[in-house]
């Protein structure tokens, strides 16, 4: 026998004892749950319907969700509860988000609990947690980070995202948030205030822009629920991307003002924005 066929023989059989000590790897864990979507409608004395209503969903995600680890999936499990007077305007309603690494058993302690006012949410991208708070007459959503349950940022218009690369995923987010009268923070009360414009990825805010007039009643009306529409959406050309902000008064009359704010190195390129006249945008920071 030759040499190399003694080392073939050799390295055949070193390799079926390395498969033979090897232990088998053990099987996943069954994972079970139960729980129950409820609903109760009932009819008082005076004759006003209430139905209450309370929806379960289970979900799970993908892996590399930002902030976990890469090969990591997250059971979730998302209550909808909902209390509601037919006639009357809004409702009564919150959302609940329990997160699980998939596999642990969902009856111990989930890695988080968020509970938020809100008629419904959802995962996008198995990246963020989004949720719709308007009750009552104001549409509004809430951005949360899925992989540990902390908001990112709040949106008065629908969210918008898009991808900064044509040759990879690079997912990013953006939404206006119109200050509300009760907002706390004293900065946004000032009188030629309209609105933040925010720019992130799914794991933190790149950029936060203000939004002013030098027109203390122009601003009052950009910034007003009742008065004015407002849209965001993202203009994708050959090599650029810009976002448009649209505020629309509610008459068949009005023309729209708007503001065109380029996307340019992951950021928003603030000194080339296009305005209307006596708007301002600057960068700022909670």
């Amino acid at each position: 026998m030759t040499r190399f066929m003694t080392l073939l023989i050799a390295a055949v059989f070193g390799m079926a004892s390395l498969l033979v000590a090897q232990p088998k790897q053990a099987p996943p864990k069954p994972v079970q749950a139960q729980s129950a979507s409820t609903i109760n409608a009932t009819t008082a004395a005076d004759g006003w319907q209430t139905i209450d209503i309370r929806n379960v969903a289970y979900e799970v995600t993908n892996s590399h969700i930002p902030g976990r680890p890469a090969d990591e999936r997250l059971l979730l499990r998302k209550t909808t509860h909902s209390k509601e007077v037919v006639g009357d305007i809004g409702v009564d309603a919150a959302v609940t988000l329990e997160a699980w690494r998939f596999g642990d058993d969902p009856r111990g302690k989930p890695l988080y609990t968020l509970t938020a006012t809100g008629t419904e949410g959802h995962t996008l991208d198995s990246a963020i947690f989004v949720v719709s708070r308007g009750t009552e007459e104001v549409d509004w959503w809430s951005v949360y980070k899925l992989g540990n349950g902390q908001r990112l940022f709040d949106t008065y218009v629908p969210l918008v995202s898009f991808s900064i690369s044509r040759e990879t995923v690079a997912t990013r987010y953006v939404g206006l948030e119109v200050p509300p009268d009760d907002t706390k923070d004293a900065r946004l009360k000032q009188p030629n205030v309209i609105a933040v414009l925010t720019y992130a990825k799914d794991d933190r805010v790149i950029r936060e822009a203000l939004l002013t007039s030098d027109d203390p009643k122009q601003a009052v009306l950009l910034r007003s629920f009742a008065d004015v529409t407002r849209t965001l959406v993202m203009q994708e050309g050959k090599s650029t991307q810009a976002l448009r902000l649209s505020f629309r008064e509610d008459s068949p009359s009005s023309t729209p003002q708007e503001a065109v704010i380029p996307v340019a190195g992951d950021d928003l390129d603030l000194a080339h924005a296009q305005l209307p006249a006596r708007l301002h945008v600057s960068a700022w920071k909670r």
